[in-house]
């Protein structure tokens, strides 16, 4: 098999669903750049679920499937991915989502032709069992306020620099950092002085159900706001609000599940109604991305 220019990463845990495993790995093979190899690492899966993941391997030669019997976690699955990885560029994707045909050749193209940027992600389009129901649209070239509500990027529509991830940088595998490993080392890299950016194109299908907001407890919102405040404060951001978004984690807990899932509904279809007003406006775009980050 030739020199991969792009491996794709992608860790599994317990995906029992085995159609929409294989739509998410076949949105990768059926990607219009096909330089690819793709690197698939089972976290210590139960036998009957890593036995789907094993299956992948005859779909195509490009996929590899590696792992170990015990569950350590997204970020100690993605850092075994990153030191198999071949490619000059790494691509996060996840083992329920979907990547648009067009996706890693348009970030190729960007990463190929603009030096100064360690990494690019992509907007959404936010699906369920019903289709697609919303839309997330991220700062194009995230600023340090940015990281005050969330990450500014959709991690698993990220890709890497693969030579940002030297001896001394990789994601951080901790029991702090499970639930938000995407957030801890954007804010690292950024804290490093690495810039990324964010296609604005929804090139991604990113799977948010209504059991999506459930999933948080609150050990791990205490845990976020662990990482929050440690890495704000390495960024310079912790006067005089960067305090008050530590916390922020912390009062979610307070906030009842259901009160949060019409939040983040409203959000999404709000982007979703004011791209589509964008196509007749030619405004209504900026101001939602400019929204979105306050």
């Amino acid at each position: 098999m030739e020199q991969p220019l792009v491996s794709v990463i992608m860790g599994v845990f317990n995906q029992w669903d085995e159609k929409i495993l294989r739509e998410s790995v076949n949105s990768i093979l059926n990607q219009t750049y096909s330089r690819i190899e793709f690197i698939i690492w089972d976290d210590g899966s139960h036998p009957a679920a890593a036995r789907l993941v094993k299956k992948l391997t005859g779909l195509d030669q490009r996929i590899i499937v590696a792992g170990k019997e015990n569950n350590r976690g997204l970020a100690y699955s993605l850092n075994e991915c990153i030191r198999l990885a071949r490619g000059k560029y790494i691509a996060r994707m996840d083992a329920d989502d979907i990547s648009k045909p067009l996706r890693i050749e348009k970030q190729v193209l960007f990463l190929e032709t603009h030096p100064e940027y360690g990494w690019c992600g992509t907007g959404a389009e936010l699906f369920d069992e019903k289709g697609v129901w919303g839309k997330r649209l991220m700062p194009e070239i995230p600023q340090m306020r940015d990281y005050f509500r969330y990450s500014p990027y959709i991690h698993p529509s990220v890709m890497f620099r693969a030579k940002i991830f030297d001896e001394n940088t990789g994601y951080l595998a901790s029991e702090e950092t499970l639930r938000c490993e995407d957030y801890e080392i954007f804010m690292n890299l950024a804290g490093r002085g690495q810039h990324g950016y964010n296609l604005q194109e929804n090139l991604f299908y990113y799977r948010e159900t209504r059991d999506s907001y459930k999933r948080r407890k609150v050990k791990f919102r205490m845990n976020e706001a662990k990482i929050r405040y440690r890495n704000y404060k390495k960024m310079g951001l912790l006067f005089p609000v960067g305090w008050i978004y530590v916390l922020r984690p912390i009062a979610a807990c307070l906030i009842p599940a259901k009160i949060l899932e019409l939040v983040k509904r409203y959000e999404g279809s709000r982007a979703k109604r004011i791209e589509s007003m964008d196509c007749l406006t030619g405004e209504g775009l900026k101001e939602m991305q400019f929204q979105a980050v306050k």
